[in-house]
């Protein structure tokens, strides 16, 4: 099996992160900007899931990504909040860009016989338990290095790493291991763990922050 991983940018002008990850948990990444590149890639090696870092979908009830005036939050939202994982809501200013940017390549994509799923890398290392990026990319290496996989290196950036863990939560998905948060109006896919113990983790962090 083989998953590209794609931890998109807001902007073709931003680098994306992408990670090709087979079975065997050994990565590659590169780093692409156009959407020529990442489709490009996607061809190249023909995975048989594509998973996105970016939201593929609006809340319903939300005429566009521009309409101020419906929803802020999709059903899958609410069950990640659920969960005690942060984010920003697709709605929020540069979130939209991204958006738009995600939901077009997602159609792409499927156009292009493609299966495409949403995952967020945040959250996923939060289930995990391994840091995320901001709290420094050689924790967040070693941390996925622990999960088996192999092929990193020091000198990957923080869009590199968010893309191997986008493939890992693919490859998850690939092997029935994954926890999908399905709503009407969309789902992200996420690794399976206990609730309480994200929550848990999310609720010390928070106190940490307001020491």
């Amino acid at each position: 099996m083989i998953v590209l991983g794609v931890d998109l940018a807001g902007s073709p002008r931003r680098p994306t992160g992408i990670c090709v990850l087979d079975s065997e948990l050994t990565a590659r990444t590169i780093v692409a900007y156009s959407d020529e590149e990442i489709l490009e890639s996607v061809r190249e090696n023909n995975p048989n899931v594509v998973a996105i870092d970016a939201p593929l979908s609006i809340p319903l009830g939300r005429k566009n990504i521009e309409d101020r005036e419906g929803p802020h939050l999709r059903e899958c939202d609410k069950q990640l909040i659920s969960l005690g994982i942060r984010f920003f809501p697709v709605t929020l200013g540069p979130m939209r860009r991204l958006t738009t940017r995600g939901m077009r390549l997602n159609d792409l994509l499927c156009s292009m016989g493609f299966m495409v799923i949403e995952v967020y890398p945040g959250g996923a290392q939060d289930m995990l338990g391994i840091p995320r990026k901001s709290r420094g990319l050689k924790a967040l290496r070693e941390g996925l290095e622990k999960l088996g996989i192999k092929g990193l290196y020091p000198s990957m950036s923080g869009d590199e790493l968010d893309a191997v863990t986008a493939a890992y939560v693919g490859l998850l998905y690939l092997r029935d291991e994954a926890l999908v948060l399905r709503g009407a109006d969309g789902a992200i896919v996420m690794p399976q763990v206990q609730a309480h113990k994200v929550r848990y983790r999310a609720e010390n962090e928070v106190r940490r922050n307001f020491r």
